[in-house]
């Protein structure tokens, strides 16, 4: 036995792993399709020299550039879309899913006054398909480049048994970088100062396992004039970034005192996570009307008001809050930029979220 040929005891290459329901040659042509993309991602003109890795290495390498920050700290952000994956598959639409992972982090990261640095993927799914991977990570890549982040890496997994086909899900990291005289922690926030809205371009990533519930029995493909297309487009639209907004307010010196990205939770949960002990927000909901999205949920789930402003966003994607003396200025700034501001509220003592009828 012992001195048996290793090749006596191997069956013909890939059948009994075949036959597991893993196709090693299906990940390697995914691979293959997402490598033009996330190259892309890793040579865009703000990240020359600072990737230092290409794709298929056990682990990436970012050389980060500190060259004019006196204190530079790192900000690291883990999420995923929820089960927008369902909306996707269903579809067969995957790039979406890719823009929806990397913008919801940089969202996340710009809470803090962070900027991307690179930014890791994970999709899994029972059975792969290559090209759904790579739709996926090309838009993932396409996002990474609108914000300035390198698509570093990620994993593909094959698990059959643990998704059912047709299944997938998807996570992704990523890690900014910001100046810590520059970081906004919300602790100077103080009564009376502005909130300033930005729109949502539509559910983003929470809040599908709702929205599928209630929206089951409807034609997802048929055009909707109120919507200004299908059902599964507007559900599809994927989540959009706000540093484009953040960079204009700053250019313009206007103080940011705090930032919340209106994820799980709504803007009941999300806007207190920032705020030092003692301050609350007045939320005037006239100052807004929800998309018609919104409403169609709602009516159909029979919602109350507190559910749907804690289980969606309501059209309300992120907000910044400034001195009530600059509100006016960053209304206009953010005008000036291509963006539909409004004021949603103000801070006040207390805690938590008031809702209000009617604002200033």
């Amino acid at each position: 036995m012992g001195n048996d040929p290793p090749s006596r005891f191997f069956s013909a290459p890939g059948s009994a792993y075949g036959q597991s329901g893993v196709d090693i040659e299906a990940g390697h042509r995914a691979v293959a399709l997402m490598r033009e993309a996330v190259s892309r991602s890793q040579n865009a003109p703000g990240l020359r020299g600072q990737v230092l890795s290409g794709l298929g290495g056990f682990g990436g390498l970012f050389r980060p550039e500190f060259a004019g920050l006196s204190d530079p700290v790192l900000v690291a952000s883990t999420d995923g879309v929820g089960t927008k994956t369902k909306v996707a598959a269903r579809a067969g639409q995957y790039a979406g899913l890719g823009q929806d992972i990397v913008n919801h982090c940089a969202n996340d990261l710009l809470v803090q006054g962070a900027r991307p640095l690179f930014f890791l993927d994970y999709i899994a799914m029972g059975t792969l398909i290559p090209e759904a991977v790579a739709e996926f990570v090309g838009g993932a890549a396409a996002a990474c480049q609108g914000v300035g982040a390198a698509l570093l890496g990620g994993e593909t997994a094959e698990m059959p048994g643990v998704y059912l086909e047709g299944e997938l899900d998807i996570v992704g990291t990523m890690v900014g970088l910001v100046d810590r005289p520059a970081l906004v922690t919300g602790e100077r926030l103080q009564a009376g100062d502005a909130v300033i809205a930005l729109p949502s371009s539509g559910l983003h990533t929470n809040g599908y396992s709702l929205a599928r519930r209630v929206l089951d029995g409807l034609n997802w493909q048929a055009d909707r004039p109120e919507l200004g297309g299908s059902l599964q487009a507007a559900l599809l639209a994927p989540h959009r970034p706000y540093l484009g907004a953040f960079e204009a307010l700053t250019a313009a010196g206007l103080d940011i005192r705090g930032m919340a990205h209106i994820t799980g939770g709504g803007l009941l949960d999300n806007p207190p996570r920032v705020f030092p002990s003692g301050l609350g927000m007045a939320l005037w909901l006239n100052s807004w009307t929800p998309p018609p999205l919104f409403r169609l949920i709602v009516e159909r789930g029979d919602l109350s008001q507190h559910d749907a402003l804690h289980a969606l966003n309501m059209g309300v994607g992120f907000l910044f809050m400034l001195p009530a003396a600059q509100g006016a200025a960053a209304l206009a700034t953010l005008r000036a930029a291509g963006e539909q501001p409004w004021q949603l509220g103000e801070l006040e003592t207390g805690q938590g979220v008031q809702m209000l009828g009617e604002g200033r």
